[in-house]
């Protein structure tokens, strides 16, 4: 028997605002490695906790971001970032928090960007998307934000790719007409595969083995490649010894006319 719609838009909210507040003390924890100061804190952790709902409901036109007309988002966030700001943990405890918070917000966020894009009468392609945009936009930003590449990109474990599964399977739930079903099972295979991939090293393969040429890579960054100087430029051969020596003109003298 699929659950009320009333009750499946509750569980949504919760499940958005718990995302919130994870990701909002994920940006705490990385204000902290950047030796931030509260402002600095308050400003990251916003824009990480509430970054990736507000892309969502942006593309989603179906009104103004949740996060602008729900007085419980903002204040969500600051609480998230106020409990970075202030608990203190070793490195190690700080690592551990991080990842498993990691983990749960891309559950969170890839089923509700998923539910809430079906709601709004989209396809299965669009729900996937903005699953996926919703798990790691917040995070994506907060990182240029701070002129780091984001963790999206690759090098720490799977992102994008756990947050496609879980909106995949919120997808294939709902199509089927167990929503509740795919929240329950889309946050535990969040859970598991991101963890697992953090534990194991699981990543997706890297680009090929080679370097692109000097003025293909120099047009990319908008700047000139360097030029190569020519050997033997203004060398003429010494017969003496056989070495080359440079050229010179002959010193003039106030006698030549």
């Amino acid at each position: 028997m699929a659950a009320p719609i009333d009750t499946i838009d509750q569980v949504t909210r919760y499940l958005d605002l718990a995302g919130v507040l994870a990701c909002a003390m994920l940006g705490g924890a990385v204000s902290r490695t950047e030796g931030l100061d509260l402002f600095g804190f308050l400003v990251v952790g916003i824009v990480s906790g509430l970054g990736g709902g507000i892309i969502r409901d942006t593309l989603l036109q179906q009104g103004p971001p949740v996060a602008l007309t729900d007085y419980a988002y903002l204040p969500t966030a600051v609480a998230g970032t106020l409990i970075a700001f202030l608990i203190h943990l070793s490195e190690h405890s700080w690592d551990r928090l991080f990842t498993a918070l990691d983990a749960a917000v891309i559950g969170f966020w890839a089923v509700t960007g998923a539910q809430k894009t079906l709601a709004a009468g989209l396809g299965w392609l669009p729900a996937v998307l903005l699953g996926i945009t919703t798990a790691v936009g917040g995070g994506a930003t907060r990182d240029v934000l701070l002129r780091r590449v984001p963790a999206v990109f690759g090098g720490n474990g799977l992102y994008a790719t756990v947050a496609a599964v879980v909106a995949g399977t919120m997808v294939v739930s709902t199509y089927l007409g167990a929503p509740a079903v795919g929240i329950v099972a889309g946050i535990c295979c969040s859970l598991l595969l991101r963890l697992a991939a953090v534990r194991f090293g699981w990543g997706l393969p890297n680009g090929l083995n080679w370097q692109p040429h000097t003025r293909l890579a120099a047009a990319f960054r908008g700047t000139r490649p360097p030029r190569r100087r020519r050997r033997g430029r203004d060398r003429r051969p010494d017969t003496r010894d056989g070495n080359t020596a440079p050229v010179r003109e002959p010193k003039r003298t106030t006698d030549e006319p």
